[in-house]
């Protein structure tokens, strides 16, 4: 008998790392299929050191036996399972994708035969795969080392093939970086299952840190990013990505939502008269404002250019209530506008803030080239309420009429009158609007 201390050690390692990924985003897919991996690989060292280990080191191999296959056929199903849901988080580039998804599917089928195989053959699979090690499989040429050990190589191949294909993606520092480590990784913690049992647990344990080192660097990076991102967009946002991964989040999909546009009036002038400093500390302030309003609502800023806003609200996630958040934030807007523009305004330069609301069907999506992307939406409600808001009056928001019919009675709470039709500039004909005055 050796002694298994190693084994248990590398077995913890594995399902620390599984309890500490899952506990880093419990919400997401991704990391839900990663911390099955790693459970798995912990299960499949440890059922097998203590467990199948003493009774194979007796000459007992029980017609049951393949069972203990199981959770290594699950560790690769699982491993293959985290490649493909990270491939869906990272944006195609007009790339195809069907055939490396394929490959992934393929190789845990692959799995599916070597459990079948091992609980088909459990004797053939003790005896000839198992912790066989190299040097003695290619002396000897044993063929019933291949019948288990090609599908699981076959299928280690075609992941590492699919994943590192992603690098063509072009994919940000932090997804390359976990990529990378776990190519670099996958060899030495599948070698633990042929190795001879003194060295099987240091080429795991070895596979298993190279991992972490990618796996660490990969959150610490999206940390950073969260914090920075959290300024300007909606948290529902990050956790939509973290739950539906970011090709589903970000998929082109048309759909009613409401669009808030804000800007300052008299910000032109403002700026030519005020130090560039100055205007970068009421900018700040402003966005700052406008962003926690967006943020309450459940809106999601698309574009900040100068001192103008634009916000959807009902995408990338779907609200039923659209309108009336977006109503709700139209007012927050205003109200924080008029606060700061007021003071910082004096006798000679006058701030003022004006937005403009509309609803409608509008398409939405990811669109860009290889070295950047952008969520965008396109529609003539995003145009419509641009124009809306260039039109209102300082204090003043402007809503077009699909808003008003989608309020109902809550229109008439807010003492939304009638204004003007408008002749906005893309529009063939006058657009009726509605007024919610300075309170």
């Amino acid at each position: 008998m050796i002694d298994t201390t190693p084994h248990i050690i590398t077995t913890l390692l594995a399902l620390g790392m599984a309890l500490a990924f899952i506990i880093a985003d419990r919400n997401s897919p991704t990391s839900r299929a990663l911390a099955l991996f790693l459970v798995s690989l912990g299960l499949a060292i440890g059922v097998g050191t203590q467990i199948a280990y003493p009774l194979h080191y007796r000459g007992v191999i029980e017609p049951w036996d393949g069972l203990f296959a199981i959770p290594e056929a699950l560790a690769f199903f699982f491993a293959y399972e985290w490649i493909l849901r990270v491939r869906r988080t990272v944006p195609a580039r007009n790339l195809k994708t069907k055939g490396p998804d394929a490959l992934l599917r393929i190789a845990q089928g692959l799995t599916v035969y070597y459990a079948a195989m091992s609980i088909a053959f459990p004797r053939v699979r003790v005896e000839h795969f198992l912790n066989a090690g190299f040097n003695e499989v290619f002396e000897r040429g044993a063929p019933e080392f291949w019948l288990f050990a090609l599908p699981l190589t076959i299928s280690l191949a075609l992941s590492l093939f699919s994943g590192l294909l992603m690098l063509r993606r072009r994919p940000d520092r932090a997804e390359s970086m976990r990529l990378i480590a776990f190519a670099l990784a996958a060899p030495f913690m599948a070698s633990g299952m042929v190795l001879p049992p003194a060295m099987a647990p240091v080429w795991t344990a070895v596979g298993l840190l190279i991992f972490l080192v990618g796996g660490v660097q990969y959150h610490v990076i999206q940390g950073q990013r969260a914090h920075f991102m959290s300024k300007f967009l909606s948290p529902q946002v990050a956790e939509l990505v973290g739950r539906r991964g970011l090709k589903s989040a970000t998929d082109e999909q048309t759909l009613e939502l409401s669009v808030v546009c804000c800007d300052l009036r008299g910000f032109t002038a403002f700026t030519a008269a005020t130090s560039s400093q100055k205007v970068m500390h009421i900018l700040r302030e402003y966005y700052d404002a406008v962003g926690a309003a967006a943020t309450e609502c459940g809106g999601t800023i698309k574009d900040q250019a100068g001192d103008g806003v634009l916000i959807l609200v009902g995408a990338p996630i779907p609200y039923a209530d659209h309108a009336q958040r977006a109503l709700k934030l139209a007012c927050k807007i205003r109200e924080q506008g008029m606060e700061i523009t007021a003071r910082w305004s004096d006798a000679e330069l006058r701030l003022g803030v004006g937005v403009g609301t509309a609803s409608g069907f509008v398409t939405v999506g990811v669109i860009g080239a290889a070295s950047r992307l952008e969520y965008t939406a396109v529609g003539p409600a995003v145009n419509l309420a641009s124009r809306l808001c260039s039109e209102a009056a300082h204090g003043e928001i402007l809503i077009d009429a699909r808003t008003i019919e989608l309020l109902g009675e809550e229109a008439k709470r807010h003492r939304l009158l009638p204004g003007e039709a408008l002749k906005l500039k893309g529009f063939q004909t006058p657009v009726q609007s509605y007024t919610l005055a300075p309170a």
